[in-house]
This record gives C-alpha cells, sequence and structure tokens, in this order.
C-alpha cells in the first residue's frame, strides 16, 4: 500500500490536481497495482481531509508522551524527526497525532522513520500546500540515490 501512495505523492499530489477516487482506481489499476491495496490506499488516503478540517490556532508547545505500542512500533530515528517538525514550530500537534495514527493504521509491525517522514510530508502538504513542502521532500528523499535537490 505504502508504495502507491509515494505513487499518488509523486504523479499526482505536487501538482495538486488529484482526479476523482473512481478514475484514479481506474488508473492506480492500470499502473499494476492491486485492487486490494488500492482500496487501502484511497482509504488511507482520504482521511487526509479530517486533518484539512481542524484548526490549531494558538497553542503552547506540548510534550508528546508515547504509548507502549507506539514505542514498540515507531521507529525512534522516525519519533525524533517527528518532535524535531513540531519543536521548529512546522508541524502542530494535532498534525503530528495525525501522522502518528496513519502510521499505525498502515498494519506494519515496525514503522521505520523513512515512512514516518513521508507521512509528514503528506500531512504538511494538505496543511501548507505544494510549494511549502518542496525542502521536507528534500530532505526526506536524500537518501535516495538518483533524487536531485530542489533549487530554491
Amino acid at each position: 500500500m505504502f508504495d502507491i501512495l509515494l505513487y499518488l505523492y509523486d504523479t499526482y499530489l505536487l501538482t495538486d490536481h488529484f482526479p476523482p477516487p473512481e478514475q484514479l482506481s481506474r488508473k492506480l489499476s492500470a499502473a499494476g497495482f492491486e485492487d486490494e491495496e488500492i482500496g487501502e490506499a484511497l482509504e488511507w488516503l482520504a482521511a487526509l481531509d479530517d486533518l484539512a478540517d481542524e484548526d490549531d490556532g494558538e497553542r503552547p508547545p506540548t510534550t508528546r508522551v508515547y504509548s507502549v505500542e507506539e514505542m514498540t512500533r515507531l521507529d525512534v530515528e522516525g519519533r525524533g524527526f517527528l518532535t524535531w517538525l513540531e519543536g521548529a514550530g512546522v508541524l502542530p500537534a494535532r498534525a503530528r497525532e495525525w501522522v502518528i495514527e496513519r502510521a499505525l493504521a498502515l498494519g506494519e509491525t515496525e514503522i521505520e522513520a523513512d515512512r514516518v517522514k513521508w507521512i509528514a510530508l503528506l500531512a504538511l502538504w494538505k496543511l501548507r500546500g505544494p510549494g511549502d513542502v518542496l525542502w521536507l521532500e528534500d530532505l526526506v528523499r536524500g537518501a535516495e540515490d538518483d533524487w536531485q535537490p530542489t533549487l530554491h
């Protein structure tokens, strides 16, 4: 399922042109993805709409205490990345919670830091728009062999 999310990010999210779900499902099927995975990915992605409906307003910084399950499943580097984004004032607390919830919804026993980073990138894309997350994309994709950073 995560491969579908990355495919959608690369294909549609940065252009901010997203086809309706039924058309998107056909395009993903034509691209070679399995129907079951497509359904899971579209359901997972639909949760982005929940993120945009909330408003944090002015809230003081918070300290996040992770549950045993979260500490077991979320890689320590991924948790640190979320703390860093929140401390830098980039990721609001509600978005942090959304990222954690969506990471756990992947159903994987262990969620590596790169997945947490991608989910945070999707959350910030939804909150701030495609242009404001290019710097984060460079940070997330920096380890990829063929990635060329965005020239700002």
